[in-house]
Parts: C-alpha cells; sequence; structure tokens
C-alpha cells in the first residue's frame, strides 16, 4: 500500500487535540448536586450502565471518521509490479593449490584458511554467476563443477584440506583442469583464477602451455601468488610435536605474470590476509555480471471504500447521537 498524497497524513496529529477538547468538554458539562444524605434513593431502580458506556460512543466514531476522510485525501493506492530480468553471467572457475606449503602461517590462520574464506566471500557477492573449483598440488582433481547452487559449492569448501592428494605443486595442470572445466561455457565471459604459493614442480603440462591453450578458448586468467616476501613460519610434525620452521618463500613471479599476460588476466601478489581480500574484491569489479531490468508496474486507487467507511460512520455517529444516546439539555 503506498500513498499518492502522503503528507497528508501528517493531518492525523489533529486527532490530539480533538481528543483533549472533548475530553475537557465533557468535565466541563458534569453537573454536581450536594445532597445531606442518600437513603432516599437506596430503592431508586438503577439506570443502565451499558447507556452509560456507550455515551462517548459518537464521539469515537466521529473521531474515526475523521482520521478514515484523512487517509482518503492521502489517496492510498494498490501496486501491481512485474520485473523481467535477464543476465550476462560471466563463468568463473576457482583453481587453487592445497599442497603442504599452503599451511604456512603467514597469513592467518594459514595460508590454505585464509584463501578458502576470502573465496567463500566472493562467491557470496556473485549470486548470478556459474562458479566452479579445481584443486592441485602434485595432482589436481575438480572438487566441484560450474554451478549457480553455490550453497553445495561453499559446503564443498569444508572438505579442503592440505594431503587430500599427492603433495607437489603442479600449477600446469590444475590450470589446465580449469581451462577443460570452463572451455565449452555459453558465458559471455570465462574466467579462471589461479592461486598459487609455489612454482611448477611437475612437468605433465607446462603452465605456460595451459596458458595458451586457455587464450585458443578465450579464457581470462587472473593469478594470484600467496605469501610474504622472504621467509614464512611452516609447521612441521616431528616425533615431540609440531614444530615451526621459517621456510624461504619461493613464488614463481614471472610464470604468473605470463600466464596472466597471455590470457588477458592479470597478475597479483597477496602478503597478507588483508591484500589476499583486496585482490579478490579488485577482480570482482572488474569481472561484472551484466544485468538487465524491465519493470512494470500498475496502480489502483484504493480510497473508494474508505470514503464509504467514512460515511457509514458519520450516519451512525448521527442515529446514535438523536436516538439511543439523545442528550436532554
Amino acid at each position: 500500500m503506498i500513498f499518492a498524497n502522503p503528507h497528508y497524513l501528517y493531518l492525523l496529529l489533529l486527532l490530539i487535540p480533538l481528543a483533549a477538547w472533548y475530553v475537557w468538554k465533557l468535565r466541563k458539562k458534569q453537573a454536581s448536586l450536594q445532597v445531606s444524605a442518600l437513603q432516599a434513593f437506596d430503592n431508586r431502580p438503577r439506570t443502565s450502565t451499558l447507556k452509560v458506556y456507550l455515551r462517548h460512543l459518537p464521539a469515537v466514531l466521529r473521531m474515526a471518521a475523521v482520521a478514515l476522510l484523512i487517509v482518503v485525501l492521502a489517496r492510498p493506492q494498490s501496486t501491481n509490479s512485474l520485473e523481467n530480468r535477464s543476465t550476462e553471467g560471466i563463468d568463473i572457475m576457482l583453481v587453487m593449490d592445497i599442497s603442504g606449503s599452503m599451511l604456512a602461517e603467514d597469513l592467518k590462520p594459514n595460508r590454505l584458511e585464509a584463501s578458502k574464506n576470502v573465496a567463500a566471500s566472493f562467491i557470496n557477492g556473485r549470486p548470478d554467476d556459474n562458479i566452479g573449483l579445481v584443486l592441485f598440488s602434485g595432482e589436481s582433481f575438480t572438487q566441484c563443477p560450474l554451478t549457480t547452487d553455490h550453497a553445495v559449492l561453499l559446503n564443498l569448501f569444508k572438505d579442503i584440506k592440505s594431503g587430500m592428494i599427492e603433495d607437489g605443486t603442479a600449477i600446469g595442470l590444475g590450470l589446465a583442469n580449469g581451462v577443460s572445466r570452463i572451455k565449452d561455457s555459453k558465458a559471455k565471459s570465462r574466467v579462471i583464477i589461479l592461486l598459487t604459493d609455489g612454482s611448477n614442480n611437475r612437468t605433465e603440462i607446462a603452465p605456460v602451455t595451459a596458458a595458451e591453450i586457455a587464450s585458443t578458448f578465450g579464457v581470462r586468467v587472473y593469478t594470484i601468488g600467496v605469501g610474504t616476501r622472504g621467509e614464512a613460519p611452516h609447521p612441521f610434525q616431528t616425533p615431540y610435536g609440531v614444530q615451526y620452521q621459517n621456510v624461504k618463500v619461493d613464488i614463481d613471479e614471472p610464470t604468473l605474470q605470463q600466464i596472466a599476460s597471455i590470457t588477458g588476466g592479470q597478475y597479483f601478489r597477496a602478503t597478507d590476509n588483508s591484500s589476499l581480500k583486496s585482490i579478490y574484491e579488485e577482480i570482482d569489479k572488474m569481472e561484472k555480471t551484466k544485468i538487465s531490468v524491465q519493470q512494470y508496474s500498475k496502480k489502483q486507487e484504493e480510497y473508494k471504500p474508505l470514503a464509504l467507511l467514512v460515511f457509514a460512520l458519520l450516519l451512525v455517529e448521527l442515529l446514535l447521537r438523536y436516538t439511543l444516546l439523545r442528550n436532554i439539555p
């Protein structure tokens, strides 16, 4: 319910002085009679208490009629709206490194968990896109194909942990797997976000070769190198429990830059949680989903039933005032 003239509703404040005036007038009309004793009235039949209670009803009906009349002046309207929504979605494949080095704690609580958390926020911010997930370390597999059911995708994030597959850093294999999952997409834009903290040490598919394949299919690749500069604390399991050792951060930035350049993407370096979040926000801005919305609305006046109710209230008020609740001066 909307109002064509909502400013008229401020007139409802007039009901406050009207009510105050009625109370003042009622008190002024009260008569008093002083008698020495009440015994003479003991046997007198009592008047109906219902009529006493109803004596205020005409005033209540009149104020209700005034309130409804003000609402009528505001012209209440109902709207029927129809929205046609079409999207030009973007298909996005997340290719994430889950090798043992992703447990380094230069990002908190570690690189892997920080990457999962930021990627989940990125997914939540893109409800109209198909998004999938490929994981890699020494091998690569598809954790989730392209889907708009982001609840399922996010639920699969809970199962991601280092050590799920053979350790290593097969960047080329992971990228090639991502390309195979997105190359047949009919979307206007196809994007891969490749995140790693190391250098390729598997020879099945070279990273640059995988990038050239991506370029052939028109897939744009954004690459992210995760890790501080210098050394990072890494946990190692020993017979005496978990021990930490500072390990040199070795990210093959030239190769990641070359992958991005070949495919028309961009390379980013995330040295902490804040910079990783900023990178995903920047990619989100660059890869915006196009949404076309057409709205149709039809308004219908709703004041007529209220106007009839105003007339009915005034009629009942007049009938009560001059019949059942008539005052004799």
